[in-house]
């Protein structure tokens, strides 16, 4: 492998967990007849993996809206387009850089308002930032302000109690046990796949990790699906290699 070519590798390897959660939030909405288009889309954290998330969104025709660090959150209210998503690449990938520093190079953004980034209306929820991000009470209050799904962007972002909210609540949800598992799906894939390949081998997981949810009754639960699958592929390996 070249050295321009492992460069170009190397930049998809650090994009897939972004591109992989939104494949993954794709192949949701195809199952209810549904697409990416037009969603309006809440991203919470702004590391390379929420602006990847925002990069693939555009790429489907869904509209993200926020983005968020330790100094606050911004909100544009006719969505992030990508030359607002190249200021902020910019802005974020220099040292130190926050969000706040937006404000100077977009005369539409809206930074802390309203005062909570969950106040902003949304269709999907993306948080990708730190761990337990979305608790039972920010569940309820997107439920309430009719978002229809949280896609985990990052390790456990959603408590257990969120959880359980968004079932009863009836929102869609992906666990990070199957969203984040784009940079392991590329990396199996190699260099020379295409973002099609990848999109069909998520599709292929996706699939998977529902039929296991139907087979042990627990139809739906793509969280518990995927954790049964996890559970049996290594069970199966153990298997394979004479454990008992």
């Amino acid at each position: 492998m070249n050295v321009i070519r492992l460069i170009q590798f190397l930049s998809t390897l650090f994009q897939a967990p972004g591109f992989g959660v939104v494949h993954f939030a794709n192949e949701m909405l195809k199952d209810k007849g549904d697409t990416l288009k037009g969603k309006r889309c809440l991203v919470i954290g702004s590391g390379k993996v929420a602006r990847a998330v925002a990069k693939k969104l555009l790429e489907f025709g869904a509209i993200p809206l926020t983005f968020s660090d330790s100094s606050g959150h911004l909100y544009e209210p006719a969505g992030i387009d990508e030359a607002k998503l190249k200021t902020i690449n910019k802005i974020k990938d220099e040292r130190g850089a926050l969000l706040g520093r937006y404000i100077i190079a977009s005369t539409t953004a809206q930074f802390n308002d309203p005062p909570s980034i969950l106040d902003v209306p949304c269709d999907l929820c993306f948080p990708c930032a730190a761990m337990n991000e979305i608790t039972q009470e920010a569940a309820t209050q997107l439920a309430d302000s009719g978002c229809k799904g949280v896609i985990e962007g990052g390790t456990s972002t959603v408590t257990p109690d969120a959880r359980e909210v968004l079932k009863k609540r009836g929102l869609f949800y992906g666990p990070h046990t199957l969203t984040m598992t784009g940079c392991t799906i590329r990396h199996m894939l190699g260099p020379s796949a295409t973002d099609e390949q990848f999109a069909a081998e998520i599709a292929r997981i996706y699939k998977d990790t529902k039929t296991t949810a139907q087979e042990f009754h627990v139809r739906g639960d793509l969280f518990a699906g995927a954790n049964i699958c996890g559970f049996l592929r290594v069970a199966n390996a153990m298997l394979a290699h004479g454990a008992v």
